[in-house]
């Protein structure tokens, strides 16, 4: 297949390319040209997704049998794609969030689960509404937390940061929250299994790992990936309610239990993660967080010595 990816040079789309070649798909990445192509020798059209004549000039004479809209954040993101290739395009995979669903008592999310149409994913979720009222052939996958090499949310490496320099954890409430990680590699195998799948048209799949950790037992997963032994770190618990931050931002989770189900992917797409979360820790701290010398660096620990004073 011909593969338009929308990205393809900072994160998902490094490995989503990578995973595509290797099938032997031809690929071709839009995007600003501001990162080299993580592939030598593919196609990469250099524009702004986000001014649509600019779109429409760069790609209304290209063809292509499947696109990947990996960062379209709003729905003026999405929809001048849809409009440009809609009579042409077998298969448009949209990469959403699990941030769309509405807070609930009962978890895991499911597919079927409510939605928050007020949530800081407003976008993704009228996108989605909107592809489903399209004629468009489409998948849309919902990751909840993404991690590994290249992460440019501080995610693992807000736990990093602390863990190699002996300080203590700041984790607002008791730390028994759920949360999930999904590695990236992971995910990229999933988005690259739904193509010339028919059973995936027409479906939202969350993607992520299997398991659910707690905020604690994600400190202690860091640990591990880290060289140190779990019982060595000090984890500090706090109340986040008694602390005027401001905008700043002192925990990279959300505090609440933040979880999917991924059995309807595992069925459909025949996927399964071949990352468990301390080795998917492991890859990220040995060839990214290390290699990038990011343990070495000078970080801003101001609000976690504010917490706790």
């Amino acid at each position: 297949m011909r593969v338009l990816i929308m990205g393809g040079t900072r994160f998902i789309g490094v490995y989503l390319t990578k995973v595509l070649v290797e099938q032997g798909h031809e690929v071709v990445l839009f995007n600003r040209g501001n990162k080299p192509a993580p592939v030598a020798g593919i196609q990469q059209i250099k524009g702004d997704r986000k001014d649509f004549n600019q779109l429409k000039e760069k790609l209304s004479s290209e063809s292509f049998d499947a696109i990947f809209d990996n960062n379209g954040r709003e729905l003026s993101d999405t929809q001048p794609l849809v409009e440009i290739f809609s009579d042409q395009v077998k298969h448009f995979v949209y990469v959403s969030s699990a941030g769309v669903y509405l807070k609930s008592h009962q978890m895991p999310h499911i597919e079927g689960d409510a939605l928050d149409p007020n949530s800081r994913h407003k976008g993704k979720f009228e996108t989605e509404n909107y592809l489903a009222q399209s004629d468009l052939p489409w998948t849309s996958i919902r990751p909840t937390y993404i991690y590994g090499p290249q992460n440019y949310n501080d995610l693992e490496a807000w736990f990093f940061d602390r863990i190699v320099r002996d300080r203590p954890l700041p984790i607002p409430g008791n730390g028994l929250h759920f949360t999930q990680f999904g590695h990236v590699q992971d995910l990229a195998k999933a988005m690259a299994s739904i193509l010339g799948n028919q059973q995936a048209i027409g479906q939202i799949y969350n993607i992520s790992g299997e398991r659910y950790v707690t905020f604690n037992g994600l400190a202690y997963a860091c640990a591990i990936a880290a060289g140190k032994s779990a019982d060595n770190i000090q984890i500090v618990h706090y109340d986040p309610t008694k602390f005027d931050l401001g905008k700043k931002k002192a925990f990279p989770l959300r505090m609440q239990h933040f979880f999917a189900d991924v059995h309807q992917a595992l069925n459909d797409l025949q996927w399964t993660p071949e990352y468990d979360l301390v080795e998917g820790l492991k890859d990220s701290f040995h060839n990214d967080y290390l290699v990038s010398g990011r343990d070495k660096a000078e970080i801003d620990f101001s609000l976690d010595d504010q917490i706790l004073a």
